[in-house]
Order: structure tokens, then C-alpha cells, then sequence
């Protein structure tokens, strides 16, 4: 079965409607890119997975024990506060020391268990960020923007060390991401959020249609035309104008 299925998710700020209708499907081992412009919901359909944001319409539904690890845009961290990073991933519960140092190797920043917090740069920070997640152990990890604020030879390497994990670890990936060449050689699948889902589908599918294009225009094209992708792409491509109900199983093949 499906690790998570978002089926006719709706969500409210007051009177503004900021999702509507949004349905969607992460299976097992897969990545899946959101992508979408500013004030499109994508930060706020995370939010509503992890439990932070309620629904006012639509279900949330998770494999049996599934496990979800979760990484944030950003932190801020009072610099008066002293907490180490191994106090850090300790929060909120008793993580052992053994996965504390597994989960910091894993994710390429082994020696910083006793660095404080406030004292770590912005990609050592996200790496941190990133051990917490995996602490857990998740069979899905959510990344909301990972590498929003870091250079461009810093985020590429934080997309690799995904790409790592999600190799040796089998768990699936369900990120936000606004660098959208690395979106087209890193998904399986891509979810085109604008308050609904108007698009998705593989990379090449979802990157030729109008609705995409309409979003973000075609100055990725020859990017783009460098990516091949290894699935069957007879009935992988769903586009839509309005804001209606899409199959929460998306058309990627199996």
C-alpha cells in the first residue's frame, strides 16, 4: 500500500482558502518534488502531513506504523541558548547515543555532536536538521526546501547526501524544492501545486505542460532536455486547469 495518501485536503487560514482539494500519493522508496510558486500551499500541505496544520476538509492517511521524519525550511536558534547538537537530536524524546552518532555520520557531519547550536554555519545546520530526522529511522522523509539559503555547491551537495540516504536507507522522499533542474534529475515524480494540484507526473511530462510553463515559463528547457527517466511513460502524465479532484494515486508507473 501506499506510505501516504492525501485525498481532497483542504486547508484554511481564516477565510482564505489556501489549499483546495489536493490529493496526492508517496509510495515506497520513491521521490516526489513539490513544486509551485510563493503562496501556492506547499509549505502548508507539509505542515497539514506532520500533524501541524489541521485540515478543514479531507483525510490524511498513513501506512501502519509509519514513521516520518521531518525537515524544516529553517531554524531559528536563539544564540543565548546553550544546547548542544546531541542535546538537540535528543529532543523531544530519548534517542540513544548510538543513533545520535549514526544519524549525525549518515548525515556527513559526525564530529559536531558537541558543537552548540548556535555556532553551526547554515549547510551544517541543515545537515543537523537532517540527522534529526533520521534519528528515527523513517520510512518517509519530508523536506520542506532543505537548501533554501545555501550556495549553490552547498545545496547540490545536500541533494546528493539525500539521493545517499534515501539509496542506503530505502525510505522515500517527499520534498519542496524551487531549483527545479535539480527537481528533474532527482524525482520520480513531480506535483505541480498552485492551491490545487494543476500538474503531475514525471519530470519530462509535468516540465512540457501548459500549466507548468504558465508557472515558471520554458527557461529550464535545455536543462531539462538532459534528463532521462527509466520509467514507462505510457500513463504517467495528468494535467488540469481548475482546481478539481485528482486520483490520489497519481499516474506513475510501477
Amino acid at each position: 500500500m501506499s506510505l501516504l495518501t492525501v485525498d481532497r485536503l483542504n486547508v484554511r487560514y481564516g477565510a482564505t482558502e489556501v489549499l483546495q482539494d489536493v490529493s496526492l500519493s508517496v509510495e515506497p522508496g520513491e521521490v516526489v518534488t513539490i513544486v509551485g510558486p510563493n503562496g501556492s500551499g506547499k509549505t502548508t500541505l507539509l505542515r497539514s502531513i506532520v500533524g501541524a496544520t489541521p485540515a478543514a476538509a479531507g483525510r490524511i492517511i498513513t501506512a501502519p506504523g509509519l514513521v516520518l521524519g521531518y525537515v524544516p525550511q529553517r531554524l531559528h536558534v536563539d544564540p543565548t541558548l546553550p544546547i548542544t547538537v546531541a542535546r538537540f537530536l535528543s529532543l523531544p524524546g530519548g534517542a540513544s547515543r548510538s543513533d545520535k552518532t549514526a544519524a549525525l555520520a549518515r548525515a556527513g557531519v559526525p564530529d559536531l555532536a558537541d558543537r552548540q547550536m548556535s555556532q553551526l554555519s547554515g549547510g551544517q545546520l541543515q545537515r543537523v536538521l537532517l540527522a534529526r530526522a533520521l534519528v528515527a529511522k523513517p520510512a518517509l522523509l519530508l523536506l520542506d526546501e532543505p537548501t533554501a539559503g545555501l550556495d549553490q555547491p552547498g545545496s547540490a551537495a545536500f541533494y546528493r547526501l539525500i539521493d545517499e540516504v534515501r539509496r542506503d536507507t530505502g525510505c522515500a522522499v517527499l520534498m519542496i524544492s524551487h531549483e527545479l533542474h535539480v527537481v528533474m534529475a532527482a524525482s520520480d515524480r513531480v506535483i505541480c501545486l498552485n492551491g490545487h494540484v494543476c500538474c503531475h507526473g514525471t519530470p519530462e511530462h509535468v516540465s512540457s505542460a501548459p500549466e507548468y510553463q504558465a508557472l515558471f515559463g520554458t527557461g529550464t528547457g535545455g536543462a531539462l532536455a538532459l534528463y532521462r527517466h527509466d520509467h514507462d511513460h505510457s500513463h504517467d502524465h495528468n494535467c488540469d486547469h481548475g482546481g478539481g479532484h485528482h486520483p490520489h494515486k497519481t499516474e506513475a508507473a510501477e
